[in-house]
């Protein structure tokens, strides 16, 4: 236990002043936040915050108020702190009267209290690991939405820019399903976001710089003051309390003050996370480039032997700001599945590993989480491109790398348009790409008919090549073949009767159409090589 003054001392006389003691002083018990008006129960040796005091008759009646319930010292701000009978008051009542120097914020204060009264330095609060719910440096984010909440007297949550959850506090008196479903998926919801977006709160965010009452809402949610956090002017992310009402300005005023250490603690926790990022990475790395060291870096990753598999991103915004979008799926990947996979960057392309299981954490939770995000994303979002391998051993991981860029390469051709390609599942697809390659170098393009029908394509604007490629893909069903080249079925018949005119070919002859198809599919190759 810590009594006042050693207690001062050790938060230190920056942020608090002792403007009178009793001759002996009290052990701190724990921090009361008290507002005029409102009943609080105080216990013995609690350290009282008068946050919303604005008046010196609610400062004089909350001294004596304390004084009755064994209080151990109440903080006030200036003037309040210092004024003659507020200083009387508190002697008469035996309590210690601290002054809480301008600038300090309110929530800050708690936080700072808080560790002292634990033994414990700020900067010692989140563990030797820097880790809280598997995402590095957040835990002293926790312990500051836990003194917000209590300064706004609401249930609060610290998010990052894109809205995902970093941490939120630990009272849960009052909420609503979109907190709820927040706090859960670890990510504002894509209808609440909706419905905020609607009401242009996600507009006074990125414009705005204080505080934003959002009224309740017809679907039951609630009420919510928000707050942006920003750093030189950029948007590092937001606090969003729950509350029943408008708050009071001096609860608002405290809330919003609380920003600038929230930026501080944000901008910490990003420092760590590039860190941890970078190492990550460059292990990950290690294991798919099949080098030394992969048992070694296997076990610092802390991977289990069981199989994993390689996941190829190719993100291509229409704007070519690649990098900025791909730093966003990095980090959409490593936060929204719960177990995060292992994330590297290698010649602009994203490489995620995953262990082959169900369940948090594993390929076919990752691959509903990628199915959501490409269906719900916007117009104007970046194409992406995702390629997987097969599912191998640790030692094996460099090898499932190569199937899944293998994949990426149907992908980039057009020869495929699945969502997510899979390499067992895209068999068929690759048995024709190699032997479509293998072809191409054999130079079987020139031989049989073919060379006078790209003759002519090229010199009169035919499309006998694709006509005849549809017509070998969909044998029999011409709607089929008209369809892929998008042109009426008779304009596909007509082009058929007259390529019998140009060229001398039986395509009755299974081999002839076996042979036709592996030239044209060697000619497609050979464009997208």
């Amino acid at each position: 236990m810590i009594d006042v003054r050693a207690l001062i001392e050790r938060v230190g006389p920056t942020l608090l002043r002792i403007v009178g003691t009793p001759d002996s002083t009290e052990c701190v018990g724990d921090v009361v936040i008290a507002e005029p008006g409102v009943a609080r129960t105080v216990a013995d040796g609690d350290l009282v915050l008068g946050i919303a005091v604005t008046e010196l008759t609610q400062a004089v009646a909350l001294i004596r108020d304390c004084g009755t319930q064994g209080a151990a010292a109440v903080l006030l701000k200036a003037p309040m702190a210092t004024d003659d009978e507020v200083v009387s008051t508190a002697e008469s009542a035996g309590l210690a009267l601290i002054e809480v120097r301008d600038g300090t914020a309110w929530a800050q204060l708690v936080w700072l209290i808080r560790a002292a009264l634990a033994g414990t330095a700020v900067e010692d609060t989140d563990g030797g690991d820097h880790t809280h719910m598997g995402y590095p440096g957040l835990g002293d984010l926790f312990r500051l939405a836990d003194a917000v909440a209590d300064v706004v007297d609401a249930p609060v949550t610290i998010e990052d820019a894109h809205s995902q959850v970093l941490a939120y506090s630990a009272r849960q008196d009052l909420t609503d399903p979109a907190r709820v479903s927040t706090i859960m998926g670890r990510k504002q919801p894509d209808e609440v976001l909706a419905k905020f977006r609607a009401r242009g709160t996600f507009r006074k965010l990125t414009k705005g710089g204080s505080a934003i009452f959002v009224p309740a809402q017809q679907d039951g949610t609630l009420p919510r003051l928000i707050m942006p956090i920003r750093m030189g002017g950029e948007l590092l992310g937001s606090m969003w309390a729950v509350v029943p009402e408008e708050v009071s300005e001096e609860r608002a005023t405290a809330f919003a003050d609380t920003a600038p250490l929230v930026a501080l603690q944000l901008l910490r926790w990003r420092t760590i996370a590039d860190s941890e990022r970078r190492r990550s990475a460059g292990l990950v790395r290690i294991l798919l480039e099949g080098g030394d060291g992969r048992r070694a870096a296997a076990d610092e990753l802390a991977l289990t032997d069981e199989a994993h598999r390689v996941v190829a991103i190719d993100i291509r915004p229409a704007d070519g700001s690649a990098e900025g979008h791909r730093l966003a799926m990095w980090e959409w990947i490593t936060k929204g599945i719960g177990k995060r996979p292992l994330v590297t960057e290698s010649e602009g392309l994203l490489y995620a590993l995953v262990p082959e299981r169900s369940g948090s954490g594993g390929w076919t939770a990752l691959r509903e989480s990628l199915d959501c995000h490409i269906h719900r994303r916007a117009g104007d979002a970046p194409r992406m491109l995702i390629a997987v391998g097969r599912a191998v051993g640790l030692g094996e991981l460099a090898h499932s790398r190569q199937q899944a860029e293998e994949v990426l390469g149907l992908l980039r051709s057009g020869r495929t348009h699945e969502p997510v390609a899979v390499y067992e599942e895209l068999w068929h697809q690759l048995v024709l790409n190699r032997m479509a390659g293998a072809a191409t170098d054999a130079g079987v393009g020139t031989l049989g008919p073919l060379p006078p029908l790209r003759e002519h394509d090229r010199n009169q604007g035919t499309e006998y090549l694709a006509t005849l490629l549809a017509w070998l893909r969909h044998p029999g069903d011409p709607r089929a073949a008209s369809a892929e080249l998008r042109i009426h079925p008779n304009t596909f018949r007509y082009r058929m009767k007259r390529l019998d005119t140009l060229v001398d070919v039986d395509l009755d002859d299974p081999e002839v159409r076996s042979a036709l198809l592996v030239q044209l599919l060697a000619e497609q190759w050979a464009r997208h090589r």
